[in-house]
């Protein structure tokens, strides 16, 4: 009895934090749990007490419990993955809407608008208004650019240079870019009429329809569509001179022009390069007509030699110094080299040399029109001397006028010619002819 009775003894159970005592019962009549009960060897030395908090358990040099730990384990674990989660999505993304927005395409456009505010600003650049204007053009851009990929999702999964887009690659749906191109079109077009004004806002709007609703369908049905896009790329510098002017002058117009002019030798070589592309995708670009490429290269070289005289209208107008007339008329003759000698041999090598000329030209052209631009306080003054030379040749005349009259009169005195009523002196020819007093 005493062996059975040691064999259901009470049993120690010491964890972590405290001293627990519990007891197994061995009644086999009812098997009900009898109450914790003490041996007499540790009734002397420890008394039952509940269990201390985990605050407490660390005062005293404790760990905290296992279970404890694997929650807190567990917590983490769950934090990490829903971050890691959080990051892959963000940056899959803000991927899709650069890929979407063609950023770099879309930072050029920033780059033309920024230089027509800057020529359109005068003698003071209003650097907040600047920043405003380009970012207000950045989402209009990026918003033409989503759209453009909307509507030719079906064209860009045929061509071996765009099947690996957001949307032909469906790593986003068509709704998502739909609600981002919207989004940036309107927040876009809202910021350059309330930071700029309202011509800028409508410059803004009208070009967005232009290239994703005229443009962008044009290219499956006419070659007509390289110049509509000339006409679409050539107006952000204008919106840029009426965000900061508030109004269009003739001056105005030269930047655009410079822009429409540019792109169609740099569209004419993009497209010869490609041509085996564009006629995969179904678009009707000139080269896909023009085997030989006579055409387009023809296109290409008329429309460089177009550039040659800008240089010496922004002098002429005022807005440039003598130097920029010069560095333009020899950078538009690099170009124009290289598109006569594509015109001559007409190689995807000679292409290829015309179109990184003419990425080179538009961003030196850009850089040399703002260096050498004339405020208008220099305008003024150039205005002034001008003024001044006119005004001092006029009084050469008049004093070369009043000796001739001198002369005149001494020769009628020697006559004794009749005194003249009036007469008709230079220079105002328009004076009737001279009559003479009756004697």
């Amino acid at each position: 009895m005493w062996r059975n009775s040691l064999r259901f003894s009470p049993k120690l159970v010491i964890s972590n934090n405290s001293l627990h005592l519990s007891s197994i019962s061995s009644s086999a009549a009812n098997d009900v749990a009898r109450p914790p009960l003490l041996s007499h060897s540790f009734s002397q030395s420890y008394s039952y007490s509940p269990s201390p908090s985990p605050s407490d358990s660390l005062k005293l040099g404790f760990q905290r419990p296992d279970g404890f730990r694997a929650l807190s384990a567990a917590t983490a674990v769950d934090l990490a993955s829903g971050a890691s989660k959080a990051s892959y999505w963000a940056r899959h993304y803000g991927r899709c809407y650069w890929e979407l927005s063609k950023a770099r395409l879309s930072m050029l456009v920033v780059a033309t608008s920024g230089t027509g505010f800057v020529l359109g600003s005068g003698h003071a650049i209003d650097f907040s208004g600047l920043f405003w204007t380009c970012a207000g053009t950045m989402m209009v851009a990026a918003s033409a650019n989503s759209l453009n990929q909307v509507f030719e999702k079906n064209n860009d999964a045929k061509m071996n240079r765009t099947k690996q887009r957001p949307l032909p690659s469906g790593r986003i749906t068509i709704p998502h870019a739909v609600t981002w191109a919207s989004a940036a079109g309107l927040a876009g077009t809202a910021l350059l009429a309330s930071q700029a004004n309202m011509l800028a806002a409508g410059l803004a709007a009208s070009n967005l329809i232009l290239y994703a609703f005229v443009y962008t369908p044009l290219k499956q049905i006419h070659p007509v569509n390289t110049w509509v896009g000339a006409v679409v790329g050539a107006i952000p510098p204008l919106l840029g001179w009426a965000a900061a002017a508030g109004e269009v002058s003739l001056n105005a117009m030269l930047l655009p022009a410079a822009l429409y002019f540019w792109q169609i030798p740099h569209f004419m070589a993009l497209a010869y390069l490609c041509r085996n592309d564009y006629a995969a995708g179904g678009f009707r670009m000139l080269s896909l007509a023009d085997a030989s490429g006579q055409k387009t290269a023809l296109v290409a070289l008329r429309n460089c030699v177009y550039l040659i005289p800008l240089g010496f209208l922004a002098y002429d107008w005022g807005m440039t110094s003598g130097w920029f007339c010069l560095e333009s008329t020899l950078l538009t003759l690099a170009i124009t080299a290289t598109a006569f000698s594509f015109y001559q041999d007409r190689t995807t090598y000679k292409a290829r040399k015309m179109f990184h000329a003419s990425l080179l030209y538009l961003p030196v052209f850009m850089s040399g029109i703002m260096f050498h631009r004339l405020s208008d306080n220099q305008q003024y003054l150039t205005e002034e001397n001008s003024e001044s030379s006119i005004e001092l040749s006029l009084s050469s005349q008049d004093r070369n006028v009043n000796q001739k009259n001198k002369l005149r009169n001494s020769r009628d005195r020697t006559q004794v010619r009749p005194p003249v009523s009036y007469a008709s002196i230079a220079p105002f020819p328009f004076l009737p002819v001279p009559s003479y007093v009756s004697s």
